[in-house]
C-alpha cells in the first residue's frame, strides 16, 4: 500500500479481511498490527480512505484483551475482557483529540507519538469503569443505536415478519401439486400461512387450524386450488395476502360475535393495562433521575460557593450530574412515544368498533351476504388488528431500550448513594427545576462554563438572550454576558455534553440526534466504500419524429383543402414525339432451375481395352507378294 503496488480495490479487500480477521488476533499480534498502522500514519501513506478505518478496529479489540504487549512492557487493562463496540471506540478517538487538556493539532497529521498516545489515552478512558462521563458516552452510543422513529421500528418489524415467511410463500407459490394428496397438502400449507401471517394463533394448535380452515373454505374453497396453480407467481402472493386479510377479519368478527376467536388474545384490553404501565413506570424513572439530579446540583453549588475541599470529587459529581440529566432526556424521548402509542390505541379503538357496528349492520341475519360489500369491511377490519399488533411491538421495543439504559446509570448511583450524600447535603436546600427555572434545554450556559460544566437550570424572567437566531436563559445578569465562549470550552472537556445541549452546530464533525422526521445521528457509522463504475448510453430514449408534423394549423388546413380539392380532380398524362419510347421499364424472368437425379443402386462395368497389332504391312517389294499378320494382345474380360 505504501508503494502503490496494489491497486485501491486490492488494498480495500485486505483492509476489510483485516477488519474481519482481528478479532481472532492475539494481543502480540494486534500491537504489532497497530505499530505497522502508526508506521504507515508516520510516513503519511495513511491520510484517508478505508486505511483510517482500522483505528477504530485496533482501539476497540485492544481494549477487550486481558494483556496487551508492547515490546517488553506488559499493560494491563483496567477492566479485563470487557466489550466495546467499533461506533464507541470512533466516538472516543474524536472526544480525546477535541478535548484541549490533550493538546492534538487536528490541522497537521499526526505523528508516530501522537498516534501513541492517542491509543492510550482512548484505552484509558474506556477501561474506567468508575467513569460516570463514560457511562454517559455509551448511553447515547446505545441510545443512538437502537432507537429510532415510529415509522422506522414499524417497517423493521415488517421486513423481519416476511423474510420470515419466505420459506412458507415460496413453498406455496412454487409448487407443482397434481394428485389429490398433494392438493390437500398445499391447501394446509395455505393455512399455515395465513395463520403465521395474521399473528391470531399458532398453526400447531388444532382448535385454531380448524377455525382458520372453515374461515378460508368460506372464501376459498378447495376446489379453486387449480385457478390458484395456473396464475403467476406475484399474482399468487398477492391473492394470499389478500386471503389473510379476509379470513382474519372473518375470524375476527366470529370472536365479536362469540362464535369463535381461538388463540386471538384480546389486543386492545392488554394495551389499556400496558400502555399505562408503561408510562407510570417512565414517569417514576424521570422522577428518580429529576431527585438525582437535583441533589447533585444542590451539592455542587455548595462546594463551589464554600470552596471545601472535603468530600466527594467535584468531577465525579459533575460527571455523574451530566449522566442524570441525559438520562432524563431519553427518558422524556420514550415518554413521548409512549404517549402517542396510547393517542393511537385510543383511535383504534374508535375505528374498530365503528366497523364492528358496521359489519353487524351488514351481516344481520342474512345466510348470504354479497362479497362485494362484505370483504372490504373484513379487509379494514383486519388493517385495525394490524394497527394493535404494531402498538404492541412499538411498547415491546420501548420497554426494552428503557431497561436497557439503567445500567448505565448504575454506576453514579452505587457511588453516591444516598449514604454518602445525606452527610454533605445537611442544612442544604434542594430546589426543584421549576423553582431554579432556552437553549441548552434550559441550563444556564454561564453556569455550565464558569462553574466547570455545572448544569443549573436558567430563569427566564431575568430575560432571554438571543445569539445567531437561538435563545438562550440564564441563571443571572452576569452570565448573560460571559456564556459563548466558556460553553464551547466545557463541552470540548465533557464531548458527551455536545448531544446534551445541542451543540452540533459548533461541533460540526459530530451529527445532531434529532426528535424530528429528518434525524440524524450522533455518532458517525463506518460508511462501507467500495470502487464502482457506470455508463449511460447515448441516447437510451428512442426518437420519435413524425416529419410530416404541422404546428401551424393554417397549414393543416391549407393540406387539407388541397386533399379535398383532389377529390373532384382528374389525372391526364400526354406522351409526344419526344418521349415516345422513353418510359421506365423493369421485366423479370426466371432463370432455369438445378435439377438432380438419384438412381437406388450405383454400378459400373469396366472392359478390357482394346490391343491389336498388324505386322508385315511394308511388303516385300514387287517380286515378293505381302504377308500381312495381326496379333490380338487384347486381355480376356476375365483376366482384368
Amino acid at each position: 500500500m505504501e508503494k502503490n503496488e496494489l491497486n485501491n480495490k486490492t488494498a480495500s479487500d485486505l483492509v476489510g479481511l483485516l477488519r474481519l480477521q482481528a478479532d481472532t488476533l492475539t494481543g502480540p499480534a494486534l500491537t504489532k498490527l497497530a505499530s505497522m498502522f502508526i508506521d504507515l500514519v508516520k510516513s503519511g501513506s495513511i491520510q484517508c480512505g478505508k486505511g483510517l478505518e482500522m483505528l477504530p478496529k485496533i482501539l476497540s479489540v485492544l481494549s477487550a484483551e486481558e494483556t496487551v504487549v508492547d515490546g517488553d512492557n506488559t499493560q494491563e487493562c483496567a477492566s479485563k475482557g470487557q466489550a466495546v463496540s467499533e461506533t464507541l471506540v470512533a466516538f472516543m478517538v474524536k472526544a480525546v483529540v477535541l478535548d484541549p487538556a490533550n493538546e492534538f493539532n487536528v490541522d497537521r497529521t499526526l505523528t508516530k507519538d501522537d498516534v501513541q498516545k492517542l491509543i492510550k489515552l482512548c484505552v484509558n478512558r474506556l477501561m474506567d469503569t468508575r467513569s460516570p462521563a463514560l457511562d454517559t458516552v455509551k448511553m447515547q452510543v446505545y441510545f443512538d443505536m437502537n432507537y429510532t422513529t415510529r415509522s422506522d421500528f414499524l417497517e423493521e418489524h415488517r421486513r423481519v415478519l416476511e423474510s420470515r415467511l419466505q420459506p412458507v410463500i415460496r413453498e406455496i407459490t412454487d409448487s407443482r401439486a397434481r394428485t389429490r394428496e398433494e392438493l390437500e397438502s398445499l391447501y394446509r400449507k395455505i393455512v399455515s400461512a395465513v395463520l403465521l401471517r395474521s399473528g391470531l394463533g399458532s398453526p400447531t394448535d388444532i382448535a385454531v387450524v380448524r377455525e382458520a380452515t372453515a374461515a378460508l373454505q368460506s372464501v376459498f374453497p378447495q376446489t379453486e386450488l387449480g385457478t390458484f396453480m395456473s396464475l403467476t407467481k406475484r399474482d399468487k402472493e398477492r391473492q394470499l395476502l389478500e386471503l389473510t386479510m379476509i379470513v382474519t377479519g372473518i375470524r375476527l368478527f366470529n370472536k365479536e360475535c362469540g362464535k369463535g376467536g381461538e388463540g386471538i388474545d384480546d389486543l386492545p384490553a392488554i394495551l389499556n393495562e400496558a400502555v399505562p404501565a408503561t408510562t407510570q413506570n417512565v414517569d417514576g424513572e424521570i422522577q428518580g433521575t429529576l431527585k438525582g439530579a437535583q441533589k447533585y446540583t444542590a451539592l455542587i453549588e455548595k462546594m463551589q460557593q464554600s470552596e471545601q475541599v472535603e468530600g466527594p470529587s467535584m468531577q465525579l459529581l459533575k460527571e455523574a450530574l451530566i449522566n442524570t440529566r441525559q438520562h432524563e432526556a431519553f427518558l422524556r424521548i420514550i415518554l413521548n412515544d409512549v404517549i402517542s402509542c396510547a393517542q393511537q390505541v385510543e383511535l383504534l379503538e374508535q375505528q374498530l368498533a365503528a366497523r364492528m357496528e358496521q359489519l353487524q349492520a351488514t351481516v344481520q341475519s342474512k345466510t348470504a351476504v354479497p362479497t362485494a360489500q362484505v370483504y372490504p369491511q373484513f379487509i379494514h377490519l383486519s388493517q385495525l388488528w394490524s394497527g394493535f399488533q404494531d402498538e404492541m411491538v412499538l411498547l415491546s421495543v420501548l420497554s426494552n431500550i428503557l431497561a436497557s439504559l439503567e445500567p448505565y446509570t448504575r454506576g453514579h448511583r452505587e457511588l453516591f448513594n444516598d449514604d454518602v450524600l445525606a452527610p454533605f447535603l445537611e442544612g442544604v436546600t434542594v430546589k426543584t427545576d421549576e423553582q431554579r427555572v432556552q437553549e441548552y434545554r434550559g441550563y444556564c450556559g454561564w453556569a455550565l462554563g464558569r462553574y466547570d460544566r455545572l448544569l443549573l437550570p436558567g430563569n427566564p424572567e431575568i430575560g432571554v438572550l438571543r445569539y445567531k437566531d437561538q435563545y438562550y436563559v440564564f441563571s443571572s445578569k452576569q452570565a448573560a454576558q460571559e456564556f459563548i465562549r466558556l460553553v464551547a470550552e466545557g463541552a470540548k472537556r465533557s464531548p458527551e455534553l455536545i448531544q446534551l445541549l445541542e451543540l452540533h452546530t459548533q461541533f460540526a464533525s459530530i451529527t445532531p440526534y434529532s426528535q424530528g422526521k429528518d434525524q440524524g445521528r450522533m455518532i458517525e457509522k463506518p460508511v462501507t466504500k467500495c470502487d464502482s463504475g457506470t455508463q449511460t448510453d447515448t441516447h437510451f430514449m428512442e426518437s420519435n419524429i413524425v416529419k410530416s408534423y404541422e404546428w401551424n394549423e393554417w397549414e393543416l388546413r391549407r393540406k387539407a383543402i388541397k386533399l379535398a380539392n383532389l377529390r373532384d380532380r382528374i389525372t391526364h398524362s400526354v406522351q409526344t414525339n419526344l418521349s415516345n419510347m422513353r418510359r421506365d421499364t423493369a421485366i423479370q424472368v426466371w432463370p432455369p432451375k438445378e435439377h438432380g437425379t438419384q438412381t437406388k443402386e450405383d454400378a459400373y462395368t469396366n472392359v478390357p481395352k482394346p490391343s491389336v497389332f498388324l505386322a508385315g504391312l511394308r511388303g516385300g517389294g514387287m517380286s515378293t507378294a505381302t504377308d500381312m499378320t495381326k496379333v490380338d494382345l487384347t486381355i480376356d474380360v476375365d483376366q482384368t
